[in-house]
């Protein structure tokens, strides 16, 4: 697993929408995790960010599975806690809104990638602490790439 921690971004919404609009152009399909009202708040933001610009996405809110023809969909949006759909396979790219670690609902098949975000508030930066401490306890040497405002 391929484990990169982003932090320093002072707009970090903004950040994940570029971030998932490159991976989507990149024909990424990518998982994000976050708190409940940081999801809906980027489920929002995929809608306006760019004018020019869809990025389609799922938010995701119960077990069920969505119709078959949603399966296909890049980019799909779920809170911490919340169990992957039955039946669909998971994306390969794991992207974590944070604070809360990946707690293993992230879907069936782990992801290759996981990508984990870090804002530039103090509870922010010690939340990554804590989940970059995580991952070196279960033996996976995360990378670390500081970003600016505007990045990605």
């Amino acid at each position: 697993m391929q484990v990169d921690f982003h932090s320093g971004m002072d707009d970090k919404l903004g950040y994940a929408c570029r971030l998932l609009r490159k991976a989507v152009g990149r024909g990424s399909r990518v998982q994000v995790r976050g708190e409940a009202g940081e999801v809906d708040a980027l489920d929002q933001a995929l809608w306006t960010f760019d004018p020019h610009e869809f990025i389609p996405h799922l938010r995701v809110r119960t077990a069920d599975s969505p119709p078959p023809a949603l399966h296909r969909t890049p980019v799909w949006l779920l809170t911490h806690g919340a169990p992957w759909p039955h039946g669909v396979a998971a994306p390969e790219v794991l992207l974590n809104l944070g604070p809360q670690p990946l707690a293993g609902d992230e879907g069936a098949d782990p992801a290759t990638r996981v990508i984990e975000l870090v804002g530039v508030e103090p509870g922010e930066v010690e939340s990554g602490r804590r989940r970059w401490r995580r991952y070196l306890e279960r033996g996976v040497q995360p990378a670390h790439h500081t970003v600016g405002r505007g990045a990605a």
